[in-house]
């Protein structure tokens, strides 16, 4: 029994072995994942999927891993890049979220609507309308089989950055760089109808306000930019969801393009 088990000794730390160099990386991307990684979630079950995803990628990448080494801290130092890839590659899904959390800042203020439910809706600060397109956003995510795409995104991450080496800076530049701008870009096209009602109820309060002085049309707008303000978010959130959905599905499916 004992020498039956000692053959299977090799392939266990093989297997192993495998696995603790692919959870580097992985355990570095979830840490930033959307949905995943949010600071809401427990760190345990963050552990826990981690080591999920581990699990399902490991066997495609267990060839390129190496026998398992005789001395660890020099293959450690080795790997550590690993674990600076999985950051980068983790921090460009994340921005998507920030991406969410621009709009939803850009119409609440937009809309005199940045006090209501600000600091208590999550765990960062953030106007009420930031916390409902960045929760509806990733429960649509999920919805559309998130973890598959997670999969085959971390699968991706090793073919523009093979196992054990550094990012070359071409890389961070044309992806990193790429990816920031876009995200403002996005964020600020959410937003863009609120921005025109907002430009449109200034304007017409101040030639309002110019034609009836003694008006006090500050108590006649205010209700009237906060109630347009939930109406155009019920109008526009759909279609808001379904394009940053898109851009989002675009960069998981492929990151080494982005989204155009």
């Amino acid at each position: 029994m004992i020498a039956e088990l000692l053959t299977l000794l090799p392939i266990a730390q093989s297997a192993l072995w495998a696995g603790f160099v692919v959870f580097l990386r992985v355990a570095a991307m979830m840490s930033l994942f959307p949905a995943f990684g949010e600071q809401s979630v427990p760190v345990r079950v963050r552990l826990g999927i981690s080591l999920a995803f581990c699990m399902i990628v490991t066997p495609a990448l267990a060839p390129n891993v190496g026998p398992v080494p005789t001395d660890i801290l020099p293959v450690l130092v080795r790997f550590f890049p690993e674990v600076v890839t999985g950051l980068f590659f983790g921090l460009l899904l994340r921005f998507f979220v920030f991406a969410l959390q621009i709009a939803g800042t850009i119409a609440a203020q937009s809309t005199s609507l940045s006090q209501i439910f600000g600091g208590s809706a999550g765990v960062d600060p953030q106007p009420a309308m930031g916390h409902v397109l960045v929760v509806a956003g990733l429960a649509l995510a999920a919805m559309m089989g998130l973890h598959v795409q997670f999969a085959a995104y971390i699968l991706q991450t090793y073919t523009l950055v093979p196992l054990g080496t550094w990012m070359s800076p071409s890389t961070i530049v044309e992806l990193g760089v790429h990816v920031v701008g876009k995200t403002f870009a996005l964020g600020f096209t959410l937003a863009a109808p609120f921005l025109i009602a907002s430009l449109i109820y200034n304007v017409t309060l101040g030639v309002i306000n110019r034609a009836m002085p003694q008006l006090m049309v500050s108590f006649v707008g205010a209700p009237a930019i906060t109630a347009g303000g939930l109406l155009l978010l019920m109008l526009t959130a759909p279609l808001m969801l379904s394009l940053w959905l898109e851009a989002f599905a675009q960069v998981v499916m492929n990151p080494s393009g982005g989204w155009e």
